[in-house]
């Protein structure tokens, strides 16, 4: 089994959205967030939440107008609103630098399926397969991504069952939804990694 650090890794590079923002404290030190651009080969632009550690931000210039380069994990959180539980996914940076070059959003989870796996056809026939990975973290954490596959990896994604391994290169991509909510309709954004290309080692329990 690979280390844990090597089990959750992505590389964004893309375009600063507006400067950091305070989000939080922990532990005596203090956080910020931001968004940033990195367009698609198609031409689709995906904004993408990141959160740097102060001194991480202080390593770099962010006045100078050149595009960032961001290594780290995906994670995620539970937050609580109205009583309800709300999964939020962010990029936690471990290194930030300034440099102009092209576009980069690539991701590698290696992460067990801990929801039944929801495949569906568009009406054109594509096969989709969404999966809930859950990403070992130190300290006996774990994130909680969600995944989109597509094609034949899509209907061997469906095949598998809780428990089982699944490693995954892709990226990560905002997705902009609208929801019905007691206020009305609410445009909202969800984040998920979309696979490119899939393994599938069998269940977690044969491998440990």
């Amino acid at each position: 089994m690979e280390p844990v650090a090597s089990r959750n890794q992505i590389t964004l590079r893309g375009s600063l959205r507006e400067l950091p923002e305070f989000s939080h404290e922990n532990h005596g030190k203090r956080f910020f967030r931001f968004f940033l651009e990195v367009p698609r080969l198609s031409g689709a632009i995906d904004i993408l939440p990141v959160i740097a550690e102060e001194t991480v931000l202080n390593t770099v210039d962010l006045s100078g107008g050149e595009m960032l380069t961001v290594t780290g994990q995906i994670r995620s959180h539970n937050l609580r609103s109205n009583g309800k539980r709300h999964l939020s996914v962010f990029v936690f940076a471990a290194a930030i630098i300034a440099e102009d070059g092209e576009p980069i959003n690539t991701v590698r989870l290696d992460a067990v399926i801990c929801r039944e796996p929801t495949y569906r056809r568009t009406p054109l026939g594509r096969e989709i397969c969404d999966v809930m990975l859950a990403v070992p973290r130190p300290f006996h954490r774990a994130d909680y991504l969600p995944c989109i596959l597509w094609g034949k990896v899509a209907a061997e994604a469906a095949q598998c069952s809780v428990g089982d391994l699944l490693i995954i290169n892709g990226r990560l991509q905002s997705r902009i939804y609208t929801k019905l909510t007691e206020e009305g309709a609410q445009e909202r954004t969800a984040y998920e990694v979309s696979a490119l290309t899939a393994e599938f080692p069998g269940p977690a329990s044969e491998l440990a």
